[in-house]
């Protein structure tokens, strides 16, 4: 078996969004970064290492999780929020401090993992990824 493994979870797997198509509704598309790494909390546990990762607003089809015995990489995209139609067309941005755009946050595990046995959820905007270990 190859000991890298990407995994897809099924409610995971999505196209990543480019920032750069240049549609209308990124109008403040110019301020953000190349790549911004979103917050996580990493935990050791007596049967597995949890990793929370702070995904507020992003969509769980724009996540992708790869997973191999001593890292995971998580990576995809978070949308500008900006007020919807109903709310009507911002007129002045008063502060911008939500980072949006592509992101990729990697974590080096201190111990092996099963790789088969990976298990993520998304609850709260928390992604919750539980690596049991080898």
């Amino acid at each position: 078996m190859d000991p890298n493994r990407t995994i897809k979870l099924r409610w995971l797997h999505g196209a990543l969004y480019d920032v750069t198509s240049g549609q209308a509704r990124l109008q403040f598309s110019q301020f953000a970064s190349q790549t911004w790494q979103p917050a996580i909390n990493a935990y050791r546990c007596e049967s597995c290492i949890r990793v929370c990762v702070d995904l507020a607003g992003v969509d769980r089809s724009r996540i992708d999780l790869t997973v191999e015995p001593q890292r995971i990489v998580v990576r995809g995209v978070r949308e500008v929020p900006e007020p919807t139609h109903a709310e009507g067309r911002a007129v002045q941005l008063l502060a911008m401090e939500i980072d949006y755009g592509p992101f990729e946050r990697e974590v080096h595990l201190p111990v092996m993992v099963d790789i088969e046995k990976v298990h993520a959820e998304q609850r709260n905007g928390l992604l919750w990824i539980s690596l049991p270990l080898k």
